[in-house]
């Protein structure tokens, strides 16, 4: 063989070795495996890569699909979704080419779609997102919640389990408390030892605040979500301001590098925080045209500058300084029933916080990264404390601020509080029954108000007496 001959043969076995290097750097991507999460109005596909990827989606018609196009990946396994409650009725993909993966998501009904990829976390790796989203038609319909002003019934659907079948009686409404589970979804939160997952814990302390709170004459609970799906942050006080809500309370568990860190804590916004929002507020049309005040009683479509300015800096200060004082009473209920890691509210910059019209709190219930206090949370007669003492703070701030047009506000403007909640440690001898006859309440309001089961007592046992409403005078 020639010199040339040679030379080509050499220059062929190299190109195709380059190639072959080519082809297999481009597809270093796998697609190892899709899981999904349903929410109310969306159903989200997360799928995990064992690197980066460019994608692109586009959705057909007769029939409904959803086409997307991971270029730089192969499929490691079959792609296995349960589709329950989902508009997904199958998944399928294929190489197009060596180096670019075709999923196609076989749909029952029109989805507008949003995606969009993840860099790595503690807990997962590189991740292609994809939001299927409801038409309006589909999606779950909103909870109606009367204004201020007026006092429309609202009306009861089995979809709406947090509205209270008993009307508020004299037409007054129910002060409203948004409940926000942190976390959810793809997103776990912070992590136990034993494989407790932070979204877990607070939705169930969440749901139980919610039971407690639903119970009380004059109140009603809401929760920004109800099952194990993610929330964008700013979608949770959102949704909040939808709901009417008169105050916001965030529930999560901390997590520290060292496992000997514990106790719970309560959160505000910082000035700074507060100071930012403000501006970001200012600067947003959309934000601008919102309402606020609370009950939705104020537009800053209509004002100038200045003087938008000013509102919503009065607006902000108010709830900042509702936010310090309703944080201290769920702080020092919270101390009556489990370690404090500060004995005062902290403020920081949280997302969830920076509501200008809503008093808002984040509760840190616990480290789940200590053994022992994952193990308490994970315990639901922890979790009852936990909302016992949250619920008790937050009662003892709205007797003695209560919105206006509220049934609270009407009880205690027409002397009918007599006494806000107390707290009782039971003495040797004491019975659930005394306890009734000594602060005249029902022996079934004491045993709603603490969670209990039986009318046993145990000595050194902290009980929260509810407070009593007198008769109407004469």
């Amino acid at each position: 063989m020639g010199l040339g001959m040679r030379m080509r043969a050499l220059v062929a076995v190299v190109g195709f070795m380059l190639t072959a290097l080519a082809v297999d750097a481009l597809a270093a991507t796998q697609v190892k495996s899709v899981r999904v999460w349903r929410a109310p109005d969306n159903t989200r596909l997360v799928f995990d890569l064992s690197g980066p990827v460019q994608h692109s989606v586009f959705t057909l018609s007769s029939p409904d699909r959803l086409v997307i196009d991971i270029n730089g990946a192969t499929l490691a396994a079959p792609l296995e979704v349960n589709s329950a409650n989902t508009p997904i009725t199958s998944v399928r993909s294929a190489q197009r080419t060596p180096t670019d993966l075709r999923v196609v998501v076989d749909l029952n009904k029109t989805v507008t779609p949003k995606s969009f990829t993840l860099a790595p976390n503690q807990q997962y790796g590189n991740r292609l997102v994809v939001d299927l989203y409801d038409s309006p038609a589909d999606a779950d319909p909103p909870v109606p919640t009367p204004s201020v002003a007026t006092t429309p019934a609202v009306p009861v659907t089995p979809t709406q389990p947090s509205i209270k079948l008993e009307p508020v009686p004299n037409g007054k409404r129910d002060i409203i408390i948004a409940i926000d589970a942190g976390h959810g979804g793809e997103d776990p939160g912070a992590s136990g030892s034993r494989g407790q997952h932070e979204k877990d814990v607070v939705l169930a302390i969440a749901k139980e605040l919610q039971r407690q709170i639903n119970a009380e004459k004059g109140f009603r609970a809401e929760l920004t979500r109800t099952g194990d799906y993610f929330i964008p942050l700013r979608k949770r006080t959102e949704i909040a301001r939808k709901k009417g809500a008169d105050l916001f309370v965030s529930i999560h568990a901390d997590a520290a590098p060292s496992t000997a860190a514990f106790g719970a804590s309560v959160f505000a916004l910082s000035e700074r925080g507060a100071t930012s929002e403000t501006a970001r507020w200012l600067a947003d049309s959309e934000n601008r045209s919102d309402l606020i005040g609370g009950a939705g009683n104020v537009s800053l479509d209509d004002k100038d500058r200045m003087l938008a300015g000013v509102l919503l800096d009065l607006s902000m200060t108010a709830s900042l300084t509702s936010s310090l004082n309703v944080g201290q009473k769920v702080l020092s209920n919270i101390g009556q029933v489990t370690s404090l890691h500060k004995r005062r509210v902290e403020q920081a910059g949280f997302m969830v916080l920076k509501s200008p019209d809503i008093p808002s709190i984040l509760v840190e219930t616990g480290f789940i990264s200590n053994a022992n206090e994952a193990n308490k949370l994970s315990s639901a007669a922890h979790q009852q404390a936990l909302a016992r003492s949250i619920r008790t703070g937050v009662k003892q701030f709205f007797q003695q601020n209560p919105p206006p047009g509220t049934y609270i506000a009407w009880l205690r403007d027409t002397g009918k509080i007599a006494q806000g909640p107390r707290d009782h440690t039971v003495r040797s001898g004491e019975t659930l029954a005394m306890l009734a006859v000594r602060y005249q309440v029902g022996i079934a309001a004491l045993r709603s108000a603490n969670g209990l089961k039986t009318d046993e007592l145990k000595v050194g046992q902290h009980l929260e007496i509810p407070s009593t409403v007198l008769a109407a005078q004469p």
